[in-house]
């Protein structure tokens, strides 16, 4: 099996993110499923940080000549510091979550949701952009068989990866659709094991996740008849070989030797007719 190299990993995890690593928006394609990442990450790490980037930031104002007016950083008390903590660390990691050529064209936005809602505003777009790719994962779908020569387990997991992609995406199809999607996809040596499926379970109620699991077992179950059909062969050409090798062996009676068991049956019944 060839070695995986470790930088392999350590480059995945820079993308995706891991509990302790923050998720980062390397190109404008990755966008969709950054998104994704960061917002499970920031609301697992601190869900008040999270409700900073979606929500208005809080202004410090002082009153000066009876008007309302932003307080100047240096004016501020420890309490108006407190105020802002949360807000100041949900712009901070937003900036850290993405790659330095990325945030350099973020660099004057001031707040965690201005820079939230231009990063959204640049590379989801409008309406009208977003058709685009939607579209195209809608044909994928579609389209979706399976290739000659691959595995069961590769086309499951290009399955997953293209659901969990229109997921991200704002497709969503029903429970039904997306279980019977998978079942006509699947080879057509299948077709037996897909028409008991079908007949047996409840495909509006099956997740995904259940239907994968049902497939796989009927793998499994496949895989075992036919190692039981391999050895039930085996056995049956062991015994015809056993008993054409015992046939073979010169018949002996009271120390005499005969060729054939006729020979021996004749000296039994010396009156029967010789043939």
């Amino acid at each position: 099996m060839e070695s995986q190299n470790p930088n392999q990993y350590q480059e995945l995890d820079a993308v995706m993110g891991t509990t302790t690593r923050i998720p980062r928006l390397m190109s404008t394609d990755g966008f969709p499923e950054w998104k994704y990442r960061i917002e499970k990450y920031i609301k697992m790490k601190d869900f008040k940080v999270w409700k900073c980037i979606i929500k208005d930031p809080i202004r410090i104002t002082t009153t000066v000549a009876g008007q309302v007016v932003d307080k100047k950083i240096e004016n501020y008390t420890d309490e108006d510091f407190v105020t802002i903590e949360e807000q100041e660390k949900a712009l901070a990691i937003l900036t850290m979550a993405l790659s330095p050529d990325i945030a350099q064209g973020f660099r004057e936005y001031t707040s965690a949701l201005s820079l939230w809602e231009a990063l959204i505003e640049v590379y989801e777009g409008n309406e009208d952009m977003q058709e685009s790719p939607q579209d195209m994962l809608r044909q994928r779908f579609n389209m979706f068989n399976c290739v000659p020569g691959e595995t069961l387990e590769a086309q499951l997991q290009r399955f997953t990866t293209l659901n969990t992609e229109m997921t991200v995406a704002g497709i969503f199809y029903t429970k039904f659709e997306i279980n019977k999607k998978l079942l006509n996809a699947l080879p057509k040596s299948w077709d037996m094991n897909v028409a008991v499926i079908k007949k047996t379970k409840d495909l509006n109620r099956l997740t995904l996740a259940e239907v994968m699991a049902v497939i796989k077992s009927c793998d499994i179950d496949d895989k075992k008849r036919e190692i039981n059909h391999v050895n039930s062969y085996s056995a049956a050409n062991l015994g015809i070989s056993s008993n054409n090798a015992f046939s073979s062996l010169p018949y002996s009676s009271a120390g005499l030797s005969f060729n054939s068991p006729s020979q021996a049956q004749m000296l039994s019944h010396p009156s029967a007719p010789s043939a």
